[in-house]
């Protein structure tokens, strides 16, 4: 039987190509912070489209898969509990939702995928409560889900307050 959702089987398996985000989860230094990275011009792209709608869906369709794909691989190994390192589809999926409320510039996508990984890697509660609790596919999505929502609140309302600017189409004129 072949090992389809094991990495040392093939890299470039659709399967893996996805949870590794391309292969920026193969980096060999921060495979987190290069999937974030990496799915940056792709939130961007969809945004372009200007249905305020695109992205939020896109973060949703992500973590759905991500939930599915993360737990057919988790399972293939025997390793239910566990979140390898070069599964980013995570990241992929927080870092959407980060930016989603917001006008894409260059600004609003540092200050969402600077917040994106705070949260990810300081893990306040829930975030940290759902990492250690929460196994499975699902648990490999949820901490990072979390932390994108975390992010794209607390953008959307420093948006509303100061000089990033929400999303033109979630606001009325």
């Amino acid at each position: 039987m072949s090992h389809l959702f094991s990495t040392s089987f093939r890299k470039t398996a659709p399967q893996n190509l996805a949870l590794s985000w391309f292969g920026c989860g193969y980096a060999k230094q921060a495979p987190g912070t290069a999937g974030s990275a990496g799915a940056l011009p792709f939130a961007w792209a969809i945004q372009a489209t200007g249905a305020p709608w695109a992205l939020p869906l896109a973060s949703l369709v992500a973590f759905i898969l991500g939930c599915w794909l993360a737990a057919r691989h988790l399972k293939e190994l025997g390793a239910e509990g566990g979140d390898p390192q070069w599964i980013v589809l995570d990241e992929v999926a927080g870092v959407w939702l980060a930016v989603s409320l917001i006008d894409p510039s260059w600004l609003s996508y540092t200050l969402g995928f600077l917040l994106f990984r705070l949260f990810d890697i300081w893990k306040p509660w829930p975030i940290g409560w759902v990492d250690r609790s929460v196994k499975g596919g699902l648990g490999v999505m949820l901490d990072d889900y979390l932390a994108g929502l975390f992010a794209a609140l607390l953008l959307y309302a420093a948006s509303l307050m100061w000089w990033i600017g929400p999303a033109s189409t979630f606001v009325s004129p």
